[in-house]
């Protein structure tokens, strides 16, 4: 438990690092309306600043603080599941980590100002629509969630084939 519990702090650290730092980054490079072009002008950087949530969807007035109060409780989830996952399943673990240090990422800016979420990578042309500005810790949080619903499908497969792994065997209550 104590190796898992340190490599999870230090994965999370790592990116809410990576995170905070590129996010300050951009406030300073990119004000002013300023966009540079990466990766050979396929991605723009773009300052803007998120104050809904996911894709920029509205909140209401008080959707600021709904949003950093169920930001703690998706952490104390994230925590359980953290807890329960077993120290060899490194995909669930990797999954845990990478969200909570998004969503993390993402509290940093909701509670230090009104302004909303720094996002500046984008928007990228998709040529039929414009995927959204997004940041570090959006990247976590949409990787980690793909990798923590793949390991959740795996445990459930892995139940079926058990479950048939004795066929004509019946049950008894208990």
């Amino acid at each position: 438990m104590k190796q898992k519990t340190l490599l999870g702090l230090f994965v999370i650290a790592a990116i809410l690092f990576a995170d905070i730092v590129s996010k300050q980054w951009a406030l300073t490079a990119l004000g002013n309306g300023r966009v540079l072009e990466a990766f050979g002008g396929w991605v723009p950087l773009t300052l803007a600043f998120n104050q809904g949530i996911a894709f920029g969807l509205p909140l209401p007035g008080a959707g600021r603080f709904l949003v950093i109060g169920a930001t703690f409780v998706v952490l104390y989830v994230l925590g359980t599941l953290f807890v329960k996952a077993d120290e060899n399943d490194w995909l669930r673990l990797i999954a845990i980590e990478l969200v909570a240090a998004g969503a993390l990422g993402n509290l940093v800016d909701r509670v230090r100002w009104a302004q909303g979420v720094v996002d500046f990578i984008g928007p990228i042309n998709l040529k039929f629509a414009y995927f959204p500005i997004f940041n570090v810790a959006d990247m976590a949080i949409t990787g980690g969630a793909i990798m923590l619903g793949i390991s959740l499908w795996q445990e459930e497969a892995r139940a079926a084939a058990a479950a048939k792994v004795a066929p004509g065997v019946e049950e008894t209550g208990s």
